[in-house]
């Protein structure tokens, strides 16, 4: 019984130990070169090789605009930003795994993919694009990343 016990608590420790390094290990990361975050939000997060970008609508470098009238010249700046992002962090487009594109006119589709396709033209991630009622700031795109750097 006093060996299950040791063997039982010497499991829990090791448990223990693993969600604080884990959890020591996640780091909050922003930059300057997009708008800063709008809430209680964090722009990236990383923990151990991967590295969650917050949703990215296309504003301003303040972000006290929006920039761009139709879905392809927001889905670019909504690019530029995810850009300067990851290689704030010494990443590129190449490092990204998966997206998640939010629209609010999927009729957009299209137009949306065709300036998408510029930016992920090789060996693209996986995607998720969903249909959504609003967006914040009455933008038509918002897009999240999640990159990956290889070890």
């Amino acid at each position: 019984m006093i060996v299950k016990r040791v063997a039982i608590a010497f499991l829990v420790s090791v448990l223990v130990a693993c969600s604080v390094e884990e959890d020591s290990a996640r780091q909050v990361h922003s930059t300057d070169a997009v708008y800063p975050a709008v809430g209680p939000y964090s722009q990236m997060v990383q923990t151990g090789n991967l590295y969650f970008l917050s949703g990215v609508i296309p504003l301003n470098a303040e972000g006290n605009a929006v920039v761009g009238d139709d879905i392809e010249q927001q889905t670019r700046q909504v690019f530029e930003h995810i850009t300067a992002m990851l290689e704030s962090q010494s990443l590129s487009l190449a490092d990204v795994v998966m997206a998640t594109v939010y629209m609010t006119d999927l009729s957009e589709f299209a137009a949306m993919n065709g300036v998408y396709g510029e930016y992920f033209s090789e060996a693209p991630p996986a995607r998720a694009t969903v249909g959504v009622a609003e967006l914040p700031r009455g933008v038509k795109i918002e897009i999240s990343v999640i990159a990956s750097r290889s070890p």
